[in-house]
């Protein structure tokens, strides 16, 4: 499917708002500050993912220290996954929010950490592999010998809910088939 990665500067939340509600607000924001050149039936995606490790948000890790806590809290532990999907479908008299379509979606899966020994724990934060990522690992990866279990989609923990992409392009009336065809939205 034909895309464009569009770099962009929003101001994530790290705090203030329940779990769910703090993902969708970061993908609204991320999509919103997608600068592209508005065509008639783009559609414009952002997506935000955090883990939360009971009532504890972890987003990136600021810093190796805060990478190794975040590894060890999790040692042992199931935690959530939350990643949220925000699509915005640009319309006559386009532009972020207006003359299109937009909606917000958020997906949960629950994440079980095998326990870790201190050796494990030095490791895993010494590939960097987790540095720019919610819970500092990335499943998808060498984080993938920290999980014990996934319950749920294996692909939002990965941070591109497939589930919730394919409802919202329902939502806003778009044909994944015809899309992934490389049709315009």
């Amino acid at each position: 499917m034909p895309f464009e990665v569009v770099p962009q500067d929003a101001v994530e939340l790290a705090s203030g708002l329940p779990p769910a509600s703090l993902a969708r607000e970061n993908a609204r924001r991320k999509a919103r500050a997608a600068q592209v050149a508005p065509r008639l039936n783009d559609v414009i995606v952002g997506v935000d993912t955090i883990v939360v490790l009971g009532r504890a948000v972890l987003g990136k890790p600021r810093d190796v220290r805060e990478s190794r806590r975040m590894i060890e809290a999790l040692s042992g532990r199931r935690h959530e996954v939350i990643s949220a999907i925000h699509l915005e479908r640009r319309g006559a008299g386009s532009g972020p929010g207006r003359g299109g379509r937009r909606v917000t979606l958020a997906a949960s899966t629950a994440v079980s950490f095998r326990r870790l020994s201190p050796k494990e724990v030095r490791w895993y934060v010494a590939t960097g592999e987790g540095r720019d990522k919610a819970g500092a690992y990335g499943i998808q990866g060498q984080g993938a010998a920290l999980v014990e279990r996934v319950d749920g989609d294996y692909f939002n923990v990965v941070g591109f809910p497939v589930r919730a992409f394919l409802a919202g392009l329902a939502r806003l009336g778009i044909s994944f088939p015809a899309l992934a065809r490389g049709a315009r939205a």
